[in-house]
């Protein structure tokens, strides 16, 4: 696995030594360079072409918040905040920030928002390279629907839907990433999923079984799956010998 190439910006001399010293205990990254101010960021992530951004958002000269807003999106890092202000959140995902973390920093969360940032680049990467395939191998992409996100809409593959649960009159569609509100139901879901990819555990619930970790007993013949994000998804009574069965649990 390639190294994760880091900036680290912060106007605090004491905050960014003490952010390098956290990253010496994460594998698989590589700081190329600090800066202290907005504009000092936005030279050394011309020059230095870093993967991931640790930006600090009250700086002088220019927030973090425009440097991020400002970036071209051909040659744009992953951005992760880093403030001792709750109020910024709002503000850091409108600019499709990969994660938001409050000062002083812990050690679990700055490894999260790195892995996350890795996995949001690997996935670019990717889509990048099937965007540059001749159209005789395009063809043979994973099917994909729009959603709805800030300003307008993507194109979701299908493939990168971990888990989906119903919400009122949308769904969630959970990716490694991020989560995406969509307006369907779930029956108008189900007949364009294909039930070996992502399939179908309650009526409110679709999971991809190979992203199962664990299966919790319940009592009374109840279970609940624990997928790859930590999260705990209950089965309906109907689904739960069909789940068991596909799990090879049966």
């Amino acid at each position: 696995m390639t190294a994760l190439r880091v900036l680290l910006v912060d106007d605090e001399p004491l905050a960014l030594r003490r952010l390098a010293t956290l990253f010496e205990d994460i594998d698989q990254v590589e700081i190329v360079g600090t800066a202290a101010t907005g504009h000092e960021a936005e030279a050394q992530i011309a020059s230095t072409r870093p993967d991931l951004v640790m930006l600090d958002i009250s700086m002088p000269q220019k927030s973090g918040l425009r440097v991020a807003s400002d970036l071209p999106d051909e040659e744009r890092p992953e951005i992760v905040f880093v403030t001792a202000f709750e109020e910024y959140a709002p503000d850091a995902f409108e600019v499709e920030a990969a994660d938001y973390l409050l000062k002083p920093v812990r050690f679990d969360r700055l490894r999260q928002a790195v892995e996350r940032a890795r996995r949001r680049r690997s996935q670019r990467d990717a889509a990048e390279r099937l965007a540059a395939m001749p159209q005789t191998e395009a063809s043979t992409r994973e099917e994909s629907i729009w959603v709805q996100v800030p300003g307008g809409q993507v194109r979701l593959a299908i493939g990168q839907i971990e888990w989906i649960e119903a919400a009122k009159d949308y769904v969630l569609l959970h990716t490694a990433t991020r989560s995406f509100i969509h307006r369907i139901s779930m029956t108008a879901l189900e007949q364009m999923l294909d039930p070996q990819e992502l399939m179908r555990v309650h009526r409110s619930t679709f999971v991809r079984p190979g992203l199962v970790t664990g299966v919790q007993r319940l009592g009374k013949g109840l279970i609940a799956l624990e997928m790859r994000d930590g999260a705990e998804v209950q089965v309906g009574p109907s689904y739960v010998k069909a789940v068991l069965a596909r799990l090879g649990l049966a």
